[in-house]
């Protein structure tokens, strides 16, 4: 449909699952993807391939998302490279789980920092961009835990809901300069992290779920793909949750 023709999208941790989706199903649609990783190795590698087959330009970049300076420095290296930042989906982050009484402040500086300074970072060196073009949309990877909370991650949930929150008040900010920001809450998700659980830990999280199935990284690619879009133009300042009904 290339619904994304001539866009540029900048994707944090894309080389495989969630992150991964998105930028093969923004390349699908016709937009050139940059994306960063701690390190571009095979597996980065080999995701520049799978995105340069829809015939669009696509580059990984190794970067350290929750260092400031790294994150100025590679935003002016794909501003130079690719022209412009259509599109930035902040998407990377980590879990250190573990209940409160038990958790280090090293588990907690290490989430926060890396699953939502990141996403400072990022907004930080791209908005004078997106000001620049008068448009642009922001899409912030949350998770229902930073909407309802959950035993054993008061560091992710937190910094989830800080995501919510940080794409809710850089609506408010740069709506009127055409610049979008949303976020998508992810529910039970199937990927390498979640196929270590055990199947009995699976099947319980199923069955909170009304349509009875975890969701894949395609679902999750497709509502990122209509927030990225024109389809919503009129959209920003929104948390959609992507959960198969789980938390109403």
């Amino acid at each position: 449909m290339g619904l994304l023709n001539g866009k540029t999208a900048l994707i944090t941790g894309a080389a495989r699952g969630i992150g991964k989706a998105i930028a093969l199903k923004y390349a699908s649609e016709g937009a050139n993807i940059a994306f960063t990783d701690l390190v571009i190795d095979e597996n980065a590698e080999n995701t520049v391939r799978e995105l340069e087959a829809f015939g669009v330009k696509a580059k990984g970049y190794a970067s350290n998302a929750a260092n400031f300076e790294e994150t100025q420095t590679v935003v002016n290296q794909i501003k130079e490279e690719f022209g412009s930042i259509d599109i930035l989906v902040n998407n990377a982050g980590i879990t250190k789980d573990g209940l409160m009484m038990r958790m280090s402040e090293a588990q907690w500086d290490a989430v926060l920092t890396v699953n939502l300074k990141s996403a400072f970072n990022f907004i930080h060196a791209c908005t004078p961009i997106m000001l620049r073009q008068k448009q642009g949309s922001i899409i912030n990877m949350a998770s229902v835990v930073g909407v309802h909370g959950n035993a054993g991650q008061c560091n992710y949930s937190a910094s989830k809901a800080g995501m919510i929150g940080l794409a809710k008040s850089i609506a408010q900010e740069l709506g009127s300069r055409g610049i979008r920001a949303n976020a998508i809450a992810p529910g039970f998700i199937v990927t390498d992290m979640t196929a270590k659980l055990s199947d009995e830990v699976r099947e319980e999280w199923c069955k909170k779920i009304p349509l009875r199935r975890g969701g894949t990284p395609e679902d999750v690619a497709n509502v990122a793909l209509f927030l990225a879009s024109d389809m919503s133009s009129y959209v920003s300042g929104q948390v959609i949750q992507v959960d198969g009904g789980m938390n109403m």
